[in-house]
């Protein structure tokens, strides 16, 4: 009996850690995801970096961001953290 008692509080241990950590970050993993899928040009992002920029152009795999300079950087689409916050 203490076997299964055991192997039973194995379960919901298991459970809780998969509801509690695994589940909220794969779902922030897929939103992430969607978000630069969705991204095209004339979007105002920030990177991981700190870079705010304009999409100039999207790739497959990169972004093109154009920067307050004028200058055009090529990004990662994954290193693109969201969009930038309205200027007030």
């Amino acid at each position: 009996m203490e076997n299964y008692a055991f192997l039973i509080l194995l379960v919901v241990m298991f459970g809780a850690f998969y509801f509690l950590l695994i589940r909220p970050q794969r779902k922030k993993q897929k939103e992430h995801q969607d978000f630069v899928n969705s991204l095209k040009k004339g979007d105002r992002v920030i990177t991981i970096g700190g870079m705010y920029g304009e999409v100039d152009s999207v790739g497959e795999e990169y972004v093109v961001l154009r920067v307050e300079d004028g200058g055009k950087l090529k990004f990662l689409k994954q290193s693109i953290m969201g969009k930038q916050p309205e200027q007030t």
